[in-house]
């Protein structure tokens, strides 16, 4: 039995948004009828394996973290891409696209994080930190689509390309002060500066959570008022 679908109302306000929905229409103008939305989500998976790999190779020489710095635009291309050519062309698929797209996401994340706690600039355990508070927002956002049909796709102002840009950024100063630049009792500058980044992606999602939670529940109790 196919569940009834109602599609969640996407909301964008990160800081980039509008120059980067002027370029994704663009480009979905001229990319030609070969590029479809499986194709671009397969590279952005390509791109997220190479991302990683690029990471855990950078423990054998530092210029592996080229191969990192080069595979997030190309991640950006595909995932920014997959969806809004899907919709841009009116061939869009709900459930699939929405099950395999983020489910990708989810992946990808894994593999690139997973890759920096195998490099020697981040620990293990700062990586899957952060691969968790990452999958806690992407919980939360899952839900709210389901409980108040929003999909936000950006929080205090930044998004996926945002969140790009500054891993580009934490790349080259990898390369740039080397593994062991700023260590106090075991922790480097980049196993402080990620530890930040992911309680403050826990954050939002705690107090997300308490503000849709108690408007829900001021929801839920106008509609039990009405019935009575």
């Amino acid at each position: 039995m196919t569940v009834p679908l109602q599609t969640p109302r996407r909301i964008q306000r990160n800081v980039l948004a509008v120059g980067e929905k002027r370029l994704l229409a663009w480009l979905c103008a001229r990319l030609p009828a070969s590029v479809t939305p499986d194709g671009l989500t397969a590279l952005a998976m390509l791109a997220a394996l190479a991302i990683g790999a690029g990471y855990a190779l950078s423990t054998l020489h530092p210029a592996w973290l080229i191969l990192a710095v080069a595979g997030y635009p190309i991640h950006w291309f595909g995932d920014s891409l997959d969806g809004t050519i899907a919709r841009y062309r009116h061939i869009e698929r709900p459930r699939f696209g929405y099950f395999i797209d983020h489910s990708c996401d989810g992946f990808a994340a894994l593999l690139i994080l997973g890759g920096l706690g195998i490099s020697p600039y981040l620990q293990v355990e700062i990586a899957l930190f952060a691969v968790v508070a990452y999958l806690l927002l992407a919980v939360h956002t899952f839900l709210l689509a389901k409980v108040a049909g929003e999909f936000p796709l950006s929080h205090m102002g930044a998004g996926p390309t945002e969140l790009r840009l500054i891993l580009i950024a934490l790349t080259v100063t990898m390369g740039v002060l080397g593994p062991d630049f700023g260590r106090i009792a075991g922790f480097n500058l980049f196993d402080i500066v990620f530890g930040a980044l992911a309680t403050l992606l826990i954050g939002i999602f705690i107090v997300q959570t308490v503000r849709v939670g108690r408007s829900l529940a001021a929801s839920d109790r106008a509609d039990r008022t009405g019935l009575r």
